[in-house]
């Protein structure tokens, strides 16, 4: 009997040690992105409208569990749900009330309602659920010149400012594409952006530098985030083309992008606004954070 209560003893150790190796294996497997460990340079966001058929809860449990920080493009009204979840929102939403893509800065006559809007409403409530990023529009051209339209979004902007210095919100204006999805949208340009940034002069206004739309509209992506990462407060990934996973299906080399993100001293989100093709798109999601872990 002593012989075989030692003998269970030993299968009963075998068994933990054997157990405890498969878990470091799996662990080390999960923790190795395309060959590099997992180090944290790059914190993690993603973009809520690409998981509508999600309920906001379903998507930040997601969240939590792929070590994401923050779920995005909220409005107002949603953020104080993400309290519950302990997440945080990279970027709340601005578009309301008739404001957005097509209808923003770069026409006088929408600046009383902008500066209504953002005023008595977006700054404070942004900064009342404790967030710091707020997003804005050039809109369409609709026929204007890029220089007026550069000198009608600094004139607006220069008198919101002051209450978002006030508040410490940083409105960002978003660089889309005007070739594909964003037809005559103005800000389709990083130079016509960071010459924007220059003009309104203060460290609460900065750029969305969406990595899809500026691989569509200029490439050189890499360089152009090297140059210009002071003028940038937030990114956004999608593949190309197509606007899905940002797998070795599409054309950008993500890991090098974030490396060269994390190596300008970067310490805001990544937020990943692509479409998932995969019928599971939170496989998808996981994935995506994988590889933009650098």
């Amino acid at each position: 009997m002593t012989h075989r209560r030692n003998a269970l003893k030993l299968m009963a150790a075998g068994a933990v040690t054997l157990a405890a190796d498969a878990l470091a294996n799996r662990m080390e497997k999960t923790e190795t992105v395309l060959g590099s460990p997992l180090s944290g340079q790059i914190r993690h966001s993603v973009s809520r409208w690409c998981y509508s058929d999600l309920s906001l809860d379903e998507l930040c449990i997601a969240a939590k569990r792929f070590g994401i920080e923050s779920v995005e493009l909220l409005n107002i009204e949603e953020l104080p749900l993400l309290k519950k979840h302990r997440l945080t929102c990279g970027m709340v939403s601005a578009i309301r009330d008739g404001f957005g893509i097509t209808k923003g800065w770069n026409d006088p006559r929408n600046h009383e309602g902008l500066m209504k809007l953002y005023a008595d409403l977006l700054i404070p409530e942004t900064a009342k659920a404790g967030m710091t990023n707020l997003i804005c529009f050039s809109g369409n051209r609709n026929g204007m010149n890029d220089e007026q339209g550069l000198k009608n979004c600094a004139a607006g902007l220069k008198k919101l400012i002051p209450l978002a210095e006030k508040y410490k919100v940083t409105l960002v204006m978003e660089l889309l594409n005007s070739k594909i999805d964003h037809k005559d949208y103005m800000c389709d340009h990083t130079a016509w952006g960071v010459e924007l940034c220059k003009m309104v002069g203060s460290e609460n206004f900065k750029l969305l530098y969406d990595i899809y739309h500026m691989q569509i509209m200029e490439g050189d992506v890499i360089r152009t985030i090297r140059e210009n990462h002071q003028y940038i407060a937030h990114y956004h990934t999608a593949g190309v083309p197509g606007r899905n996973e940002i797998d070795d299906t599409q054309e950008l080399n993500y890991p090098a992008i974030m490396r060269a993100i994390a190596e300008t001293g970067y310490k805001g989100l990544v937020g990943q606004e692509f479409i998932p093709k995969n019928q599971d798109k939170l496989v998808s999601l996981e994935k995506a954070i994988k590889i933009c872990t650098v």
